[in-house]
């Protein structure tokens, strides 16, 4: 029964699974064929490029998405069970969640033990004629499992080999837990964000999970397009996109006002500081206006 899953499995992702067999009595893994995660039929300008995605919840593979929106052949390898997001917040009557149609779409999924013996040949497998490997685990996971840059360069010397973490691999924080409301925190998303009375608020996102994912597509694409160029020597490249450091990066003003001038921009509520009108107003007839002229220009109009 299970070999047989696994002949389905191999020809759903045409014969890259090679390695794929049955350990003992125990399912190794199986094929997650869902309408949600149908192969990519989209004539973008990554078509052809083929991304294995080794990761859960948001900012990997948030990553994998965004490469698939434009044409990639995603490949999305999910733990037992399955990726989290797939029965996350609210789940339609299959128990499968809203959110999981949109991230877990222009994907094909396999299921993969990767703490069993044997898993990471299938992943070695996979990677043999890929353009690029996703993953988000805490760094030296991969490492661990013997599935690190140095191992899948020697099989792959062309790859890009894209990472998602909370601090990035190397540094001192780089072993921690990376989840977005700390990062956040430490890159200062959180101390101007809230009202000046009260703690530092958070938006009912996880924000910083979504521009670390957003910034390792950039990256990865920044890759390709090098390699394309021949401006990557043999062409193995490794991205390395944090969630602290992705923050870090959309602070706009706020970095440089303080380096030059010492100014820190503190929590000015719903609005910007030293902007206005830029706010939420009420209304005669109890509802709300967003109002931005943000220039005297159109502040002259808008009176």
């Amino acid at each position: 029964r299970n070999c047989s899953r696994m002949k389905m499995m191999s020809s759903l992702i045409r014969g890259h699974i090679r390695a794929a067999r049955c350990i003992g009595k125990r399912q190794l893994v199986k094929v997650r064929a869902f309408s949600s995660s149908s192969a990519n039929t989209n004539d973008g300008p990554l078509s052809g490029v083929k991304v294995v995605e080794v990761g859960n919840f948001i900012a990997g593979p948030h990553c994998g998405t965004i490469l698939g929106y434009y044409g990639a052949q995603v490949i999305k390898v999910e733990p037992p069970g399955g990726d989290q997001i797939r029965q996350f917040r609210d789940v339609d009557k299959t128990g499968t969640s809203w959110w999981w149609y949109s991230i877990g779409r222009n994907k094909k999924s396999i299921q993969l033990n990767m703490k069993m013996k044997g898993a990471q040949e299938i992943i070695k497998d996979l990677v043999k004629d890929a353009d690029v490997l996703t993953e988000n685990f805490r760094p030296g996971k991969m490492e661990e499992w013997g599935l690190g840059p140095d191992t899948i360069e020697a099989i792959n010397e062309g790859i890009v080999y894209t990472r998602v973490s909370g601090y990035g691999q190397t540094g001192p924080y780089a072993p921690r837990p990376g989840f977005a409301s700390s990062c956040e925190a430490m890159g200062g998303f959180r101390h101007v964000n809230g009202f000046p009375d009260r703690p530092s608020a958070r938006p009912n996102l996880s924000l910083g999970d979504t521009l670390a994912g957003i910034n390792a597509a950039l990256g990865t694409t920044m890759a390709l397009f090098a390699k394309q160029k021949g401006n990557a020597g043999k062409g193995f490249q490794v991205v390395d996109s944090s969630i602290y450091e992705s923050v870090w990066g959309v602070m706009e003003g706020v970095l440089p006002d303080f380096d030059g001038a010492g100014i820190s921009r503190e929590k000015s509520g719903s609005t910007v500081t030293g902007i206005a009108p830029s706010n939420v107003y009420p209304t005669n007839d109890n509802k709300v206006v967003v109002i931005g002229a943000n220039s005297n220009a159109l502040f002259i109009r808008l009176m």
